[in-house]
């Protein structure tokens, strides 16, 4: 799998990203340390708490990350989340199973880019 491969798979563009980074080993290397984030995990535990301002901070993470690397999909799940949250609001229950499947969505294609060797 390529890396272009791989953002057709998560619902990214390639094309943002590499006009914006300009380099795919840039790219790649911000690609891989994505799973690691954690701004995922905090954006789960605020929503399994109810610690709305917290899960507001973790969703706006989120959305700035995908953004930046151009994961389209992510990217505007955690968006639409991220607005349900400001100020504390308590949000519809489908915006955050959204930005699950969605973000499962994009850590599965980088795994699988990482699975496949390099030729």
């Amino acid at each position: 799998m390529t890396l272009k491969e791989c953002y057709d798979a998560l619902g990214g563009s390639y094309d943002d990203v590499m006009g914006r980074l300009r380099s795919e080993a840039l790219v790649q290397k911000f690609v891989l340390k994505f799973p690691s984030d954690p701004s995922f995990q905090l954006l789960e535990d605020s929503l399994a708490a109810e610690n709305w301002p917290e899960a507001f901070r973790g969703a706006h993470t989120l959305k700035g990350v995908c953004q930046n690397l151009s994961f389209t999909t992510l990217y505007r799940s955690s968006a639409a989340l991220c607005e349900a949250l400001r100020g504390g609001a308590v949000p519809d229950p489908a915006l955050a199973v959204q930005v699950e499947a969605d973000y499962r969505r994009t850590v599965d294609a980088i795994d699988a880019f990482c699975a496949v060797p390099s030729v």
